[in-house]
């Protein structure tokens, strides 16, 4: 029992991660109807923005996660401008943003690779090795503890500011038909360019986790990977979605970590993704695409 919770609560700080990044995901699919790959490359600048307050300014735990928010969304909203404004104006197909997409992520990895190197760095420990006490002797570090409470906290303040503020209801009703949410006035440059801040806000905050947790790289992006499967699970354009796919996959990746073996993780997250895009392929809480129109 005390291996089995404590299996349970890593699982869902792995998976309040996966959810963190997965929001990115969700947003931009949404509104724009494509996947944006250059998401993991958002995140792992993110990690690199952090690190460098850290290093430069001895910066605590606070403004480190601050600073990467602020980077990466002002990066992800760079990013659109650059890459996809251009092509949704010209009225491009989706398949030519996800194209664009690649292409962003490719050249933010090497432009890391050029001028940073590809050495591995550490964060320094923000969190002490003390650990919380659980019920049936299983006991959390603060870390993983830390992280999941914080992606509660985030996604539950995303959920407030898409129900309770006038641009979250014009991003709500932009997912729903962005033709008329332009007749009624709403400015779609504006309001994608906040929806890509908020995807890149998020991705801030999971690439300062990722960094404390493992290490910071140039191809630690690619762990997004599995945040889009988290995100398949739930339904692409789904936030709850993309919560709930986020904590059931790392708590599923965790168990057949610690009770198969961890060379097997990867197989099984490949491999629900295909049974699910076979069997469910909207997801728990996606929707078909004609509902849209």
């Amino acid at each position: 029992m005390p291996l089995f919770l404590q299996t349970l609560v890593t699982g869902l700080s792995i998976g309040g991660i996966y959810a963190l990044m997965a929001v990115g995901y969700s947003l931009v699919f949404s509104v724009l109807n494509f996947s944006n790959f250059a998401h993991g490359a958002v995140i792992m600048l993110g990690a690199y923005m952090g690190l460098g307050l850290v290093f430069k300014f001895h910066a605590g735990l606070g403004l480190v996660v601050a600073g990467s928010m602020m980077g990466a969304g002002l990066l992800a909203v760079a990013n659109e401008k650059l890459a996809y404004s251009l092509l949704r104006h010209r009225k491009a197909p989706s398949l030519y943003l996800m194209i664009s997409a690649m292409g962003c992520a490719v050249f933010l990895e090497n432009l890391v690779y050029a001028t940073i190197g590809s050495r591995f760095y550490a964060y320094p420990e923000f969190f002490s090795r003390q650990t919380v006490p659980l019920f049936g002797g299983a006991t959390v570090s603060l870390l993983d503890l830390g992280a999941f409470v914080l992606s509660l906290v985030s996604i539950g303040g995303l959920h407030l500011f898409l129900t309770r503020t006038r641009t979250g209801v014009a991003i709500r009703a932009g997912v729903s038909d962005m033709t008329m949410c332009s007749l009624m006035g709403v400015n779609l440059d504006r309001l994608i360019s906040v929806v890509f801040l908020l995807a890149g806000l998020f991705g801030g905050i999971a690439g300062v986790f990722l960094g404390i947790k493992y290490l910071v790289y140039p191809t630690m992006g690619w762990v997004t990977n599995k945040a889009y499967i988290a995100a398949v699970i739930g339904g692409l354009g789904s936030l709850p979605g993309a919560l709930v796919g986020g904590l059931v996959l790392g708590v599923l990746e965790t168990f057949v970590s610690t009770y198969v073996s961890s060379v097997m993780r990867d197989v099984f997250s490949f491999g629900l993704l295909i049974a699910l895009l076979v069997c469910l392929p909207n997801g728990l809480f996606g929707r078909d695409a004609s509902e849209k129109v």
